[in-house]
């Protein structure tokens, strides 16, 4: 038997890949198959069953194509109304891969089909839950994403996740190994480890959700904090409910090269945002007016997800060369199948066309320091804990995920300084203001960290983030 787990960084996503004998199984596959299908090949084995263990909100899973490409049925736990062909299982449901056994346990209460996994090996013996979002490492799915108007509050699902916890996962063996949906950095919880294996024994021990005494205490810690899942969530799960475009399709019209000739008229006719995916330090020395930067080497797709929302919106793109796949893959991981292109030859083709090109005023953290005032202006676009935990002494806090609503409240006559934690988030949030007509700012390189160690200039008392999420 052989059980691994392949993590997405960027989408902090764990996918489960199981060998038994001749026969293999997989759980909750990403959008792209190839490296699946790669990994049957050479271990000479047979796709048995595609397991999801729910249906993602985060992410678009690779369940449909995979199955298209193997022929393996999807499986999914009770109550689940797939818009496709698939086995809806029933509680406590086996299924046989080589000598192994799969078990289904329903463990509604992120959502309401959410299923865990128990893998039995070849003796018998109960071995690893793959939990979903069910079960983090530290943490337990968030209860809010599958509310009904009038029907379903947060609450209620926060109290069928307590009971779901404490029927189906609480009396397994601590010896147990525990394989969740996602690790820190997702948007699915709120307080997960930076592990992302455990065994039981040890989240019995130290979960925070698993150590409440009783129901009423649970509903109010794991709700205590949570903050407005992002807006591309809904569109995610109706995608993964109701189907979607092969992965293929999607490459083959995103992978349309546009001449910095053609390439304004061509945005200007389909009303294509012009997504740059480029790094912050060559974005701000120069770029197409109107650009929206976010870097590839980032959280790119979940910062996409979260700013341009509309699954559907068209995208062009600027990308280092070399790069396209890589940019449409990780869109499509979170649903944006829309690219109808990307700019041939990159900025420096723009740039040597003669072309119209934009900057962003970026200046060190030790110039920051230099010339900032007790009446300078200064915007944090770090997260409300980051910024709770230490900040510039009369800073404005203004996450970036929120940036939709506060642009519209910024007064382009008064200068102010932006920053983020590194660099990354304050450059996405430069080329949103340029886009909006706002350019009377300065964004500090390095963000806080920079400035931090430079010493010079007051900050708040340090609070660990662990106590202000």
């Amino acid at each position: 038997m052989k059980v691994e787990q392949i993590y997405t960084g960027c989408l902090a996503q764990g996918a489960y890949y199981i060998v038994s004998e001749n026969e293999a199984a997989i759980i909750d596959p990403l959008r792209e198959v190839t490296p699946y299908l790669d990994r049957l090949e050479k271990d000479k084995v047979t796709l048995k069953y595609i397991f999801e263990t729910h249906f993602h909100a985060d992410f678009v899973s690779g369940h449909l194509d995979l199955s298209k490409k193997t022929g393996a049925p999807i499986i999914y736990g009770p109550t689940a109304q797939p818009e496709f062909e698939a086995i809806i299982a029933e509680d406590h449901q086996i299924f046989e891969i080589g000598k192994i056994k799969i078990k289904v346990l329903h463990t509604p209460g992120h959502t309401m089909e959410s299923t865990t996994y128990l893998l039995i090996d070849e003796n018998g013996t109960e071995t690893a839950i793959f939990t979903g979002d069910t079960l983090f490492l530290g943490d337990v799915g968030r209860p809010d994403l599958a509310q009904k108007a009038g029907s379903v509050t947060q609450e209620d699902l926060a109290g069928i996740l307590y009971d779901s916890l404490q029927t189906k996962i609480m009396p397994l063996a601590d010896s147990i190994t525990v394989y969740p949906a996602h690790g820190a950095g997702s948007a699915c919880g709120k307080n997960m480890q930076k592990e992302t294996v455990d065994l039981l024994g040890n989240q019995k021990r130290t979960n925070y959700a698993l150590n409440q005494p009783d129901k009423e205490s649970f509903i109010r810690e794991v709700l205590d904090g949570l903050t407005a899942p992002p807006k591309y969530f809904g569109m995610n799960v109706a995608l993964n409910k109701g189907g979607y475009e092969s992965l293929d399709t999607v490459m083959d019209k995103g992978l349309t090269p546009i001449r910095a000739e053609d390439f304004e008229a061509y945005a200007e006719e389909t009303g294509a945002l012009i997504l740059d995916t480029r790094s912050p330090v060559d974005f701000c020395k120069g770029f197409v007016p109107n650009s929206i930067n976010i870097g590839l080497k980032g959280d790119f797709a979940p910062w996409v997800g979260t700013l341009i929302v509309d699954v559907k919106h068209p995208l062009l793109l600027i990308v280092d060369e070399g790069t396209e796949e890589e940019a449409i893959t990780r869109l499509s991981r979170v649903g944006f199948d829309n690219v109808v292109g990307y700019l041939k030859g990159g900025f420096e083709a723009w740039k040597n066309s003669g072309e119209e090109t934009d900057e962003v005023n970026r200046i060190s953290a030790e110039e920051f320091t230099r010339q900032f005032t007790e009446q300078s202006k200064v915007i944090d676009v770090r997260k409300v804990s980051e910024y709770s935990a230490e900040h510039i002494d009369n800073a404005y806090n203004k996450p970036l995920d929120t940036i939709s609503d506060w642009v519209k409240t910024i007064d382009d006559a008064e200068h102010f300084f932006l920053h983020c934690a590194g660099g990354y988030r304050s450059m996405i949030a430069a080329s949103i203001l340029n886009s909006h007509g706002i350019r009377n700012f300065t964004e500090v390189e390095g963000g806080f960290g920079a400035i931090k160690k430079t010493g010079s200039l007051p900050t708040s008392d340090f609070i660990c983030q662990s106590k202000v999420i």
